[in-house]
């Protein structure tokens, strides 16, 4: 590092054909940037996804400690065999991050350290599938005070609130709260899954979760019982393909937006970006996922 500012490896953004031909696009519905980082040790990912981690896990929610992580960063292992995703505003200040966990066998997905699954379920293929895990949102960006802190907030429409209505990205939603930041984000995890030939999604998360994504087309399927991890939750998987199947016939328009082609922004000024490397972090904490 120089003067405290990282340097970029521009190979740290996924190529075009990698990320849905397109290394970063503008969201004008959702008046976000989003954008796509590797793991691994010829990467670089933006170090203030580790503070935002670092907030919500080990501040807010007292999920981890504090003192074991360096320079106020949250990171494991697994952040090395993940597809990291991020929305910044359009002035350049993250608001969300959430990764796709890809591990190799026989390394277990992050919910198996915490989820028996039921012994009638056979996992899908693993180079189909991954898990979504870490997924935050800056606390201004949130919906509601009683929503859950680990990027839950965007999901969980007012009770007397139509879901599918909440979701029409057709509506221009600018408050700062808007689900669409949630929404955006699960977009942009879609497009990398068809394009990276990911077809299963496994998450952990309350079961009240799963059952407002099931009235909008996201059919989650339990895969185990209730367990304790980050809270009570369930470990479910979910179909991509399926999902397009649902979609298209219960909400053909947020089908539509997830299959429209993204515009594609040249990076071309990466110094906007701080990024760090993992092992200049110094010391790494032992995996506690």
């Amino acid at each position: 590092m120089d003067n405290g500012k990282a340097r970029v490896d521009p190979d740290a953004f996924l190529s075009r054909v990698e990320f849905g031909a397109h290394q970063e696009t503008i969201d004008h519905v959702n008046r976000k940037i989003f954008r796509a980082y590797r793991g691994g040790h010829s990467g670089v990912i933006p170090g203030d996804i580790f503070r935002l981690r670092h907030q919500v896990y080990c501040l807010e929610c007292a999920f981890l400690q504090a003192e074991q992580y360096v320079d106020g960063m949250e990171f494991d292992d697994y952040d090395d065999v993940s597809t990291h995703f991020a929305a910044y505003t359009l002035d350049e200040k993250l608001v969300g991050a959430v990764r796709l966990v890809q591990p190799d066998a026989p390394k277990p997905y992050p919910f198996e350290l915490h989820c028996e699954v039921f012994s009638d379920f056979d996992m899908p293929d693993r180079e189909q599938s991954a898990e979504i895990s870490r997924l935050v949102v800056k606390k201004s960006h949130r919906r509601r005070r009683a929503d859950s802190v680990l990027g839950i907030p965007g999901f969980l429409p007012p009770s007397h609130h139509d879901p599918a209505s909440e979701f029409d990205p057709s509506v221009d939603r600018r408050d700062r709260t808007s689900p669409m930041l949630l929404l955006g984000m699960y977009r942009e995890m879609f497009r990398h899954s068809q394009e990276s030939g990911i077809r299963y999604w496994y998450a952990a998360m309350e079961r009240s979760l799963a059952h407002a994504l099931k009235k909008m087309g996201f059919r989650f399927l339990a895969i185990g019982p209730e367990a304790n991890y980050y809270g009570s939750v369930t470990p479910y998987v979910l179909d991509l393909h399926d999902l397009g199947r649902k979609l298209r016939h219960s909400n053909p328009t947020l089908a539509a937006w997830f299959n429209e082609k993204a515009p594609v922004v040249e990076h071309t000024h990466p110094s906007r970006v701080h990024v760090v490397r993992r092992q200049e972090l110094g010391k790494v904490p032992k995996d506690i996922n």
